[in-house]
Parts: structure tokens; sequence; C-alpha cells
């Protein structure tokens, strides 16, 4: 069983009479169905629904555990504190860095990813470090799956929840209240207008570097994320994709011709034009 520390990870508590309300009007996750065996992904929006900061989350006794990258937390933490006003609820950064994640079939039963639960893989996320393999095994993992992260697939203030799929991977809640951007995402839910999405790029070599562009016919259609040899992420239009595609346009990225797929567990397409004549 793989199990990688990934040191860049901090952790922020929330603990208080109001904590899950407070945050459940607040964040996109759904913490009403959140169980007590997983760890969800969710977001802080800006009030025009793009993400401000991302993290996963986790109950942890009577208050929840926030992992973020550790470059956001202090900012995540003072834009909660802004929010508090006076309710009482309590933040904590902990001293604790990093988390291990593990991953196969003995892995524990315990907090399991859901956006990696969603592709039929147990993968479980423990604060601290308890493994040492290579993160490059994660990396490929995450890769191999479509789960992209803030900072190496996309920037933070420039994507929608949408774009990154947390529409399918547990990190939206289409059935609780109001939260901050929650007017902008569910317009996007509801009228089927989000175009931008995680698709995996393969090539017959590795690929150029993080943010080279993806072009079809000369046009740009996306940008290249996280990379692992010929395997890579990228967010794409999939209306333009699909229609490079659908007329054996070449896609290429820095003169080299690649090949897109959407994740299998996200259930998506490219559409086509039939499909946008049809909408």
């Amino acid at each position: 069983m793989p199990a990688v520390f990934l040191r860049d990870r901090s952790f922020l508590r929330v603990t208080g009479a109001e904590a899950e309300a407070f945050l459940h009007n607040l964040i996109t996750t759904d913490l009403a169905s959140l169980g007590t065996d997983e760890a969800r992904p969710g977001a802080l929006l800006t009030p025009q629904g793009k993400i401000l900061f991302d993290f996963m989350i986790w109950r942890d006794g009577p208050g929840f555990l926030l992992e973020t990258d550790a470059a956001q937390r202090d900012g995540l933490l003072k834009r909660l504190t802004m929010y508090r006003l006076r309710a009482p609820v309590d933040f904590a950064a902990m001293e604790m860095e990093g988390v291990t994640v593990a991953w196969g079939e003995n892995a524990a039963e315990t907090r399991k990813d859901s956006r990696f639960a969603k592709a039929g893989i147990t993968l479980t996320r423990t604060p601290g470090q308890d493994g040492d393999d290579a993160e490059a095994l994660y990396q490929t993992l995450r890769i191999a799956n479509g789960i992209a992260l803030s900072g190496q697939d996309f920037a933070l203030q420039d994507a929608f929840p949408h774009d990154v799929l947390m529409d399918l991977n547990g990190g939206l809640g289409f059935r609780k209240g109001c939260y901050v951007g929650q007017e902008v995402v569910s317009r996007m839910q509801h009228r089927g207008t989000a175009r931008r999405r995680v698709v995996i790029v393969s090539g017959s070599t590795d690929l150029p570097a993080t943010g080279t562009e993806l072009t079809a016919d000369g046009k740009p259609i996306g940008t290249l994320g996280s990379t692992d040899g010929a395997k890579g992420l990228a967010i794409v239009r999939i209306d333009r994709a699909g229609e490079a595609i659908a007329a054996d346009t070449p896609i290429l990225t820095a003169d080299r011709e690649v090949s897109l797929a959407l994740p299998a567990w996200s259930g998506l397409s490219f559409p086509t034009q039939s499909d946008e004549a049809s909408a």
C-alpha cells in the first residue's frame, strides 16, 4: 500500500457551538451530509463565484479540520475570521504540517478522499507523516484520475468550481442554502453553461512545461497544468475541443500533437455541434 507524505499541506481547526452552521453557510461543501469517514473538497468563493481558497474538509470530533495548501492557510484564516462577526466559532492554525495519503486494497477505511472514491479508489488522508514513498507516485495517480490542484492546474480567483469538477466530486452542495458565490454556481448548474473542464492530456513524448497553451486550428482552447512524463492535466474549453476532435483537427501543445480525455468517473463527454444545436 503506497503511503506518501505531502509536506506542503497545513491545517485549520474550526470549533465552537455554531461551527457547522457557520461553515455550511459560507463554503461550497454540503456539511449536513458529510460523514465521519470521509474528506471532501471544498472552497470559499468570491461573490462572483470563483475559487478564492480551496481545501479538503472533514469532521474532527465536535468540529472540523480544513486541510489546505500551506501558502493559503494564513489567508484563509484571515478571511474566515472576517466572516465570523459574533458567531461562537473558534479557529486555530495547527502546528502539525503535512498530510499522509495512502491508497490501495489495504488502505484504512477512515477519512476517505471523496474525489478518488468517485474513481473507485480508496485513498485516505491523515495529518502528519506516516509514510515515506515517493511523492511522484501520488502525482501519477492524481493526474491519471483527473484530480486538479490549485497552484498547479489552476490559479485561485481564476476558476469556477465547475471548471475543476467540484460539481461532480463532492465539493459542491446543490441542496443546501445560500453561501458566498452560490447564485453564480447555481446558475451555471441549472443552465448547463459550464464549458471549461479538467481533461487528461496524453502525448507520445514528455509534455512541455506547465502553463503551455493548448491549441486547435491555431486557436487557444486551454492551458497545460500538472505533468507526469507524457501525461498531464489541463483545463480546456470542451466545446472547442469537441469540435476539433469531431473534425479530426490536431490538438497541439508546443507544436506537439496530443490527445484529450475527460476523466472516466466524471461521466462527461465532449460536446458536438449537434449537441449545441439541440441545447
